[in-house]
C-alpha cells in the first residue's frame, strides 16, 4: 500500500468539503478518483501534497503517519502532483520551468546546458517533440501541459497526482498523455488520475473511487463496472441523455451574417448564423477558432471584412461595444479571461451590468442580489450564499458563474469556447440544457469545442477551420467524424 487516507475531514466555513472520507492507493496502481465538481477531489489531493492540512484524520505514506503535511514534506515522500491551473513562467524556457527552484549547477553557476540535456531525455523518453530552449510563452495550452508533466516526472516522483491533465489536449496529445501514464505506471510509479473523460478512465485506470458531495460513494474494480453505472453514482440520479433533444426553434431570420472577415490570424471568414440556431466551429488548436470569436467580440481588431447582427453592420472595437450590441463571450480560459477569482459570486455575475443596475454612480443592491439570486437558482449554482469568493468554488461552478454574468447583459448571440473543458458529467448535462434553452428563446449560439463527440451533439450546422480558413461546412444530417477531421487536417 503506497497511501492511505483515514476518515479525512476538512471544513470551511459554512461547507464540509471532505467528510470522513478513507481511501487506499495500491502501490503501482492507475487508480481513478471521480465526482462532480464539488465532490471534494481537489481537496482530498490537496490533503495529500500539503497545500491543505484536514482538521480531522491522517494520511499514511509508504508506513509514515501524518496530521497534516507540507509541500515540501510532502515531496520528499515522493508526492508530485500536476494541477489544472499551470505553474509555469512564460518568459524562461522549458527546461529552466522543468528545473525551476532546483536549478542544475556547476558551483555555483547554473548549468543551462544541463538542464536542457535532462529536460530532452526526458521528452525523448516519451517521444514527446518539444525544444527545451523554447520559451514556454510561446507553447500552446497543450504543449505547456505537456511540460507540467515533465516537471513532476523529473522530480523522480514515485506517486503521482493527476489532476484533469488531459482537458487542454487535442486528441493527439492526449494520446501521447496515455502512452505517457502507461509508461510511467510500468517503471512502477503509482497514480491518482482525475478526468472527467469517462473514456480515458476506462482505458487506464484499474480501480476508481467515487466521491459524491464530499463522501466517499464507492471504490471498485474498472473491470467491474459501466459508464451508464459509474455516471449513477457520480451524480446520484440517471442521466438519460448526454445530448438532451430540444424543439426545432430555427428560424428564416438570420441573426449574425459575417462577409470576407479577416484578421487576428483568419482569413475570408463567411457565415450565417439564424435564430435559433446551435452552429458549431470544428478544428484543430490553432485553427483559429478562438481567434475568430475574439474578433466578433472586439477583443481584436478586424483588418477586412464586414459583420452584420440584427441586419445592421457593426464593428466593435472593445468586448464592451460587443456587450452593448448583444454579443457575449464565455472565454476558453475562464479564470484567466472570464473571472475575477477575488470577487464574490454576487459581483461577477452582476460585474458587466454594473451601469444598468445603478443611479448617479450607486448600486442598486437590491436588484444586483435580485439578479444574482435569480441566475443562482435558474443555473444550479452550487454555493452556501453569494459573497464566496469565486476562486473558492469548483470548476464547474466557476463556469456557471461566468455563463450566467453573461446571460444577466440578455444577449441575442452567445460565443461558448469550450464550455465544458475540465466539467464533470453531470455539470456538462445541465450546461448542454441551458444552450438549448437559450436557442428555444430565440438567441443564436456560436460553439467552440475541440470534443469531437460533443460539437456533433450540440450543433445543427458544423463549420470547420483550419489555418485561419473555413475550409467545410456540414448540415446535421451529413455529421461524420472522419469527414470532420478531413476538413481540419487537409493540405
Amino acid at each position: 500500500m503506497f497511501l492511505q487516507l483515514k476518515n479525512i475531514t476538512k471544513r470551511y466555513p459554512g461547507v464540509v468539503a471532505l467528510n470522513n472520507v478513507s481511501l487506499d492507493i495500491h502501490e503501482g496502481e492507475v487508480h481513478a478518483l471521480v465526482g462532480e465538481n464539488g465532490a471534494g477531489k481537489s481537496t482530498l489531493i490537496k490533503t495529500c501534497t500539503g497545500a491543505i492540512a484536514p482538521n480531522e484524520g491522517t494520511i499514511v505514506i509508504k508506513g509514515q503517519e501524518f496530521t497534516s503535511l507540507t509541500p515540501k514534506s510532502s515531496e520528499q515522500m515522493g508526492v508530485g502532483v500536476i494541477y489544472q491551473e499551470f505553474n509555469l513562467v512564460d518568459e524562461l524556457t522549458v527546461a529552466e520551468n522543468i528545473f525551476l527552484g532546483r536549478a542544475i549547477r556547476k558551483g555555483f553557476v547554473i548549468d543551462q546546458k544541463a538542464m536542457e540535456v535532462e529536460a530532452a531525455k526526458i521528452f525523448k523518453q516519451f517521444d514527446i517533440k518539444i525544444n527545451p530552449r523554447e520559451l514556454v510563452g510561446n507553447l500552446t495550452i497543450g504543449y505547456q501541459q505537456l511540460v507540467e508533466i515533465a516537471k513532476a516526472i523529473s522530480q523522480n516522483a514515485k506517486l503521482l497526482i493527476m489532476d484533469e491533465p488531459s482537458a487542454p489536449l487535442t486528441q493527439t496529445e492526449a494520446l501521447a498523455l496515455h502512452a505517457m501514464v502507461e509508461k510511467l505506471k510500468a517503471s512502477g510509479v503509482t497514480i491518482v488520475y482525475i478526468s472527467h473523460r469517462m473514456d480515458e478512465i476506462f482505458k487506464l485506470c484499474d480501480r476508481i473511487t467515487v466521491l459524491r458531495d464530499g463522501e466517499k460513494v464507492s471504490t471498485i474494480n474498472t473491470s467491474d463496472t459501466n459508464l451508464d453505472d459509474l455516471v449513477t453514482l457520480m451524480v446520484g440520479r440517471e442521466l438519460t441523455e448526454t445530448y438532451p433533444d430540444r424543439k426545432d426553434c430555427i428560424s428564416d431570420e438570420i441573426l449574425l451574417e459575417v462577409n470576407n472577415l479577416s484578421g487576428n490570424g483568419v482569413n475570408g471568414i463567411n457565415l450565417k448564423i439564424r435564430r435559433g440556431e446551435v452552429l458549431g466551429l470544428a478544428g484543430l488548436i490553432g485553427a483559429g477558432r478562438t481567434e475568430l470569436a475574439e474578433l466578433l467580440f472586439g477583443v481584436k481588431s478586424k483588418s477586412g471584412g464586414s459583420v452584420t447582427l440584427h441586419g445592421n453592420e457593426i464593428d466593435p472595437k472593445l468586448p464592451k461595444e460587443a456587450i452593448g450590441y448583444g454579443i457575449a463571450l464565455v472565454p476558453e480560459d475562464r479564470k484567466r479571461l472570464g473571472a475575477l477569482l477575488d470577487v464574490t459570486i454576487r459581483g461577477n455575475i452582476c460585474i458587466s451590468i454594473i451601469e444598468r443596475i445603478s443611479k448617479f454612480f450607486t448600486r442598486d443592491k437590491k436588484e444586483e442580489q435580485r439578479i444574482a439570486v435569480h441566475y443562482k437558482d435558474a443555473i444550479r449554482i452550487k454555493t452556501p450564499n453569494l459573497e464566496q469568493k469565486i476562486k473558492n468554488l469548483s470548476g464547474g461552478n466557476q463556469q456557471k458563474v461566468i455563463i450566467a454574468k453573461w446571460l444577466a447583459t440578455e444577449p441575442s448571440l452567445v460565443i461558448f469556447d469550450e464550455p465544458t473543458r475540465g466539467i464533470d458529467v453531470g455539470a456538462k448535462s445541465e450546461i448542454y440544457a441551458l444552450v438549448n434553452s437559450l436557442v428555444e428563446d430565440g438567441k443564436a449560439v456560436l460553439m467552440i469545442s475541440s470534443e469531437m463527440e460533443e460539437v456533433m451533439g450540440m450543433s445543427d450546422r458544423i463549420l470547420v477551420l483550419r489555418e485561419g480558413r473555413i475550409t467545410g461546412e456540414l448540415d446535421r444530417n451529413d455529421f461524420d467524424q472522419e469527414t470532420i477531421m478531413g476538413f481540419a487536417s487537409q493540405n
